[in-house]
């Protein structure tokens, strides 16, 4: 009895370990900053005509330019994997940028969006093209848009309008944006920095109440 109690604490000791420490590692990790003070988004209107911004928002950002059925099934990939599961979460969304023109193609691809999840906290956003250029240069990312003003790529923004992302990835080094084409990027990368992130305020939340608490 005692050999298999040894041989059974010698084998359930590493594995407790190796889970107590990975767990604490998910649990206080944050997602590095690697831009501050993105431009606001003033200016740009939804489909119902309302305002939209990044201060005090969770955003995952997007700029899919005026040949938005090009990006249909990017925007079903991040509805699937990204959106469904967080956008339950208080100021959680996506915002696409568009430039005025394509509301509706943005129509035509949100009654689809909905089938998927309710739309609430995903908006697409129209301006001018300037004002699209700018906040995307203000990303200061390695990245462009292309003619049409798009890129499949998508940016994660917190509340404070800061841009993070991986500052050590293994395959990219700094990685500003994730790749919205590629399935395998948006479940795994992204859809664990979006965890991250997402645990990083809560945090913080409960540290507030706790303090109220006292």
């Amino acid at each position: 009895m005692k050999k298999y109690l040894v041989l059974g604490i010698l084998f359930i000791l590493p594995i407790t370990a190796y889970v107590f420490f990975a767990s604490g590692k998910n649990n206080f990790a944050t997602l590095p900053v690697l831009t501050n003070s993105i431009t606001e988004l003033n200016g740009f209107k939804t489909l119902d005509g309302k305002s939209v911004q990044l201060k005090d928002h969770i955003t995952v950002l997007g700029f899919f330019g005026s040949d938005l059925e090009a990006h249909r099934a990017y925007a079903y990939n991040l509805a699937h994997k990204i959106y469904s599961k967080n956008h339950e979460f208080n100021e959680f969304q996506f915002v696409i940028l568009l430039p005025s023109g394509t509301e509706e193609q943005a129509r035509n691809i949100e009654e689809k969006l909905k089938e998927i999840a309710p739309t609430d906290s995903w908006h697409f956003a129209f301006g001018a093209e300037e004002d699209i250029t700018n906040v995307f240069k203000s990303l200061k990312s390695n990245l462009a848009l292309d003619s049409n003003l798009s890129t499949p790529y998508v940016f994660i923004v917190d509340k404070e309008r800061s841009l993070r992302g991986r500052d050590d990835d293994e395959d990219e080094g700094v990685m500003y944006g994730f790749d919205s084409s590629t399935i395998a990027e948006i479940n795994n990368k992204m859809s664990d920095d979006v965890k991250v992130l997402l645990a990083e305020y809560r945090r913080a939340l409960k540290k507030y109440n706790d303090k109220r608490e006292i």
